[in-house]
Formats: structure tokens, sequence, C-alpha cells
């Protein structure tokens, strides 16, 4: 009589593994974070060598201290953030709608920022940086509030939710058009260079004013993380779980309405990082969701500083907004997935047939 493997054996092993896994994927997720950091604060028009940097770093008083720590270093860590903030807007928006396409900018949450913080620019011109995270989150809450509501019909469909979103999206831009077109040409220049996605001219006081509200956000996403992963399964699935599937879709778009509202802030309506951050970092530890927002968290950072570094750097004397850059590579991804899925729905329907 044989015997197989104990199902116990499996049940231990494989847990263990994964979180190995994680585990290392994380150290060296932060240690490229920490090496780029590094290497971004050096280069640029002037190139600082490791001694010049340390020496700055550590308090020594050099011509550079005024260019590392006061134009470049808010700059990254601002760029960090909104990094941060959408790949975990990313994950949490893919999670709870089952849907690998869905980001906060293809869904129209970030048109709701954008349309927010142009008409603050408008109405008040020289209003304190403080009160462009209190915008964006007011704009992407109203278009979360339109896209819930809009979408709903008995219960909440993946798919109606995805279909609502790009038209509130649409409706956010022409409404952003519509207020530039009405604004005076210095309010204009500010809205361009935050609509196409940057963080130039980021200052200490734009990261202290984005900084609470992406970490309190990502904290409290991080701590919901055993709900959301539930919302994964079908609805039925989720419901013999014992998850409350509308109180838990609604806590998960607000905490995904939260981080977006902070990164746009910080960094402008910058595309597709909530897209290309998730899917790499499912393939890196798995869709178990505490893992994955982590993971994907990090790589968002880790994408956009990228981002800034190459549009600072590689196009001197030109700044390029990161926007551009993220946008090139994810608007093919975005093509590559949809005909991926239609090959897979022609597969289906091939087997399905036979």
């Amino acid at each position: 009589m044989k015997h197989g493997n104990p199902p116990s054996a499996r049940t231990h092993i494989r847990p263990a593994y994964r979180w190995h896994r994680f585990t290392v994927v994380t150290a060296v997720l932060v240690l490229m974070m920490i090496l780029l950091f590094i290497v971004s604060l050096s280069v640029g028009e002037t190139f600082l060598d490791p001694l010049e940097l340390t020496q700055t770093l550590f308090g020594s008083t050099t011509p550079y201290n005024q260019l590392m720590l006061n134009l470049r270093a808010p700059r990254i860590l601002a760029a960090l953030l909104a990094g941060c903030a959408l790949g975990g807007a990313g994950a949490i928006l893919q999670a709870i709608i089952r849907n690998p396409l869905a980001s906060p900018d293809l869904l129209g949450i970030s048109g709701g920022s954008s349309a927010a913080i142009v008409g603050l620019l408008l109405l008040f011109p020289n209003v304190s940086v403080h009160w462009h995270p209190p915008a964006a989150l007011l704009g992407a809450l109203v278009a979360a509030i339109l896209i819930y509501g809009l979408a709903w019909r008995k219960g909440l469909s993946p798919t109606r939710l995805v279909l609502v979103g790009i038209a509130i999206g649409a409706m956010a831009a022409a409404l952003t058009t519509f207020l530039l077109v009405a604004s005076a040409p210095e309010v204009q220049s500010r809205a361009y260079v935050w609509l196409v996605g940057s963080v130039y001219g980021s200052d200490w006081p734009d990261v202290a004013a984005g900084l609470p509200w992406v970490l309190g956000f990502g904290l409290a996403s991080w701590l919901f993380a055993q709900h959301i992963h539930i919302l994964q399964f079908s609805d039925d699935v989720s419901a013999a779980l014992g998850a409350r599937l509308t109180p838990y879709r609604v806590i998960g778009f607000a905490l995904c309405v939260g981080l977006t509202g902070g990164a746009l802030a910080l960094g402008g309506a910058i595309g597709f990082v909530g897209l290309l951050a998730p899917h790499i970092a499912r393939m890196l530890v798995g869709t178990e969701f505490g893992k994955w927002f982590v993971t994907s968290a990090l790589l968002g950072g880790i994408i956009v500083m990228v981002a800034d570094t190459v549009g600072r750097t590689a196009f001197s004397p030109l700044d390029v907004p990161v926007g551009i850059f993220t946008s090139a590579v994810g608007a093919p991804f975005f093509i590559f997935l949809l005909l991926r899925g239609k090959r897979i729905e022609g597969r289906s329907g091939e087997h399905a047939a036979r």
C-alpha cells in the first residue's frame, strides 16, 4: 500500500516558503530603494562623488548642502512617497474589484483629484501646499462616490465598476480642461506641470504635507489586508468565509482613494504606476494581499524614483516629467494585457466549443 506525503507537510512547508520568499523580495527591494536614493542624490547637472555625498549627509558644511539637502532630497522623497502610494492603491483596487486592468488613473479616481487640484489653483492661486492633499482627497472621494453609486445595481459588479470608472474619468478630464481654459496663464503653467505628473520643484513643505496622508492610509491598508484578501475570491466564496462584502469593498475603496489623493498631491497625475507595480508584485510574491500590498508599494516607489532620476539627468538641461516615462512604459503594457486577455478568452471559447 502506497502512502503519499501527509497533508500536514505541505500545510507547514508552503507558508514557510512563501514567507521566506517575501522576506527575500522585500529585503532586495528595500536595498534597491536605498541604493537608488543615494544614486539620485549624486547625479544631476552637478555630480557628487561618494566623499562629497558622505560629508554632506553627515553634517559637514560643504558647497553642496543647499543642492543636496534642499533641492534633491525632498524631490526624491516626494517621488518615493507618491510611487509607494500609487503602487499600494493599485493593488487594493485590483483586489477589491478582481480586475487586473484596474488602476486609480484608469478608473477615474485620479481624474477627480486632478480636477479638484486645478479648481483649487484657479480659485486660490496662492494657497498653501498643505491644502493640496485635502483637495486631492476630496476630488478622488467625489469621483469614487459617483463611480460606486452609478455602478451599484443590487450589488456591485466589477465589470460595471470599470466601465463606469472610465466614463467618470473622461468627464473629470473634460472638467479639468474647462478649468484650465478659464484659468490665468500663471495658473495654467503650474497646473500643466502638475497634470503631466512631475515632482519638479518639490520641497520639504510638500513632503511634510503629503507624508501623513501616505503613511496613515498605507498603515490602515496593511492592517485591513486580511479583509481585502478575502474579496479576491468570488462573492459566494467571500460570503462563505464570513466577509461582509459591501462594507469591506467600501472601506477598501476609501483606502484606495486616500492613497491616490496623497500621491497626486505629492507628484501630480503620474499614470500607470498603479497598473505596473501590482502586476510585477503579483509575479514576485503572489496574491496574498498583505505581501502583495507591501511589495507593490515598494515597487511603485522604485518605478517613480527611477523615472524621475532619468527625467532629471538623461535629457539635461531639460527636466522631463515623471508621468511621460511611466506612460511610455505603462500604455504598451496595458495594451499587452488587453491582447493577452482576449487571447485567453479565445482559447477558452475554443475549448468550450470542443
